[in-house]
């Protein structure tokens, strides 16, 4: 039992993963979370408004239970599988003081900093716009790609499919562009 504890190893994650894949490409679908908000757009009606939305959801059904999956596994992991005395979240020394140069906290185990989502950073402008135009290029992003990094890095690269490689490298330029040029430029 003691091994569900804690971050499983690579290779454990990675032949889970294959052997989900295997399984996908074995019965006909494509993995993908973002395509599970087309779903629910159509599910909700959105169809009326636009044809994008114009499509038999009920075809997807089994990738709106990946979610429910993933938010169930989520919770899990965290309510029954974490330890509390371990930290989850452990960042290299170098990057912790490169946050602290920039006025943003470690995050102490949690995803997500304080300096962007504690109940003080929600109440400024600036960082509401931050979440905001991020929210919003992160959305453009994924539609403009024809997909997500679970999609393409996952799902394209493992069909050998050119566009999810030319995808997956323009996520990871979009990260250091990100992270080395725009977010000390927001928080110096």
């Amino acid at each position: 039992m003691e091994s569900l504890y804690g971050t499983w190893p690579w290779y454990v994650s990675g032949f889970l993963i294959g052997s989900v894949m295997l399984a996908l490409i074995y019965f006909g679908k494509t993995f993908g979370m973002s395509s599970n908000l087309r779903t629910m757009c159509t599910m909700m009606g959105a169809g009326k408004t636009a044809d994008f939305f114009k499509f038999d959801w009920k075809t997807q059904r089994w990738n709106l239970v990946v979610v429910l999956g993933a938010m169930l596994g989520g919770y899990i992991a965290v309510h029954f599988l974490s330890d509390p005395t371990i930290e989850t979240v452990v960042l290299n020394p170098k990057t912790v003081i490169e946050l602290q140069q920039m006025n943003i906290d470690a995050p102490n185990g949690k995803l997500l900093p304080d300096a962007l989502t504690s109940t003080e950073a929600l109440q400024s402008p600036k960082i509401l716009g931050i979440l905001l135009l991020g929210g919003i290029l992160v959305g453009f992003g994924t539609r403009y790609a024809g997909g997500c990094t679970s999609g393409h890095a996952i799902t394209g690269l493992s069909n050998l499919q050119l566009p999810s490689l030319i995808a997956v490298i323009g996520f990871f330029i979009g990260g250091l562009i990100m992270s080395w040029l725009l977010l000390p430029l927001f928080f110096n």
